[in-house]
């Protein structure tokens, strides 16, 4: 198993992110939400990043609902994600690190995560990298997760895609400003214009 998992994913999953930056604590972005692959030591926040991290791997973790996410496009690169389920949220796709509890009355899907049962779309086997994670320990054979990009790209069509968002939508809609800024509604018109009396 030692071998098909990155030495730095366990630490990763256990690691408290968003506290305060105790160094930059009066910054605007102090927020603790890196990670330095290299390094394997907690988290950090963007200046920390400029000042000690600047050659090394690093990913930023961002939040939604309340749990953390990592982008699609920053985590494959390191990391092979095959089989965990992805959200498309704002036009961005992530995936969740750790489970995120879900209630009895929700489950009953036709797919559900091998290792918490929480109810999954597509063809996907695990609801967050945490729980792939318990997944290989079960089965050592299963070498699922590997250093480096994953082996096959699934490209989903667009109304796949659009029922992932949709589903997003539903399970985490008052979420989605913790992750990136929300477009401004368009504004309506008042009403039908009239003419002054002459």
């Amino acid at each position: 198993m030692q071998q098909s998992v990155p030495p730095w994913l366990e630490k990763l999953l256990s690691t408290e992110f968003f506290p305060v930056c105790r160094t930059h604590g009066d910054a605007a972005r102090s927020e603790c939400n890196m990670y330095c692959l290299d390094c394997n030591d907690g988290a950090f926040c963007f200046y920390c990043k400029s000042s000690k991290h600047k050659e090394h791997q690093v990913i930023q973790i961002r939040r939604s609902s309340y749990h953390n996410v990592v982008r699609v496009s920053e985590i494959e690169k390191v990391l092979n994600i095959d089989g965990v389920q992805t959200y498309v949220i704002n036009s961005a796709k992530v995936l969740f690190l750790n489970e995120r509890p879900q209630p009895k009355s929700a489950k009953g899907g036709s797919r559900i995560c091998q290792v918490c049962g929480r109810s999954l779309l597509d063809i996907f086997l695990f609801c967050s990298l945490g729980c792939k994670l318990v997944g290989i320990k079960r089965n050592e054979n299963a070498r699922c997760i590997l250093e480096g990009k994953s082996s096959t790209t699934r490209v989903m069509s667009p109304t796949r895609t659009r029922r992932i968002e949709i589903m997003m939508n539903e399970e985490e809609e008052e979420e989605h400003h913790h992750i990136y800024t929300p477009t401004p509604s368009t504004r309506r018109r008042k009403g039908i214009p009239h003419r002054a009396p002459n």
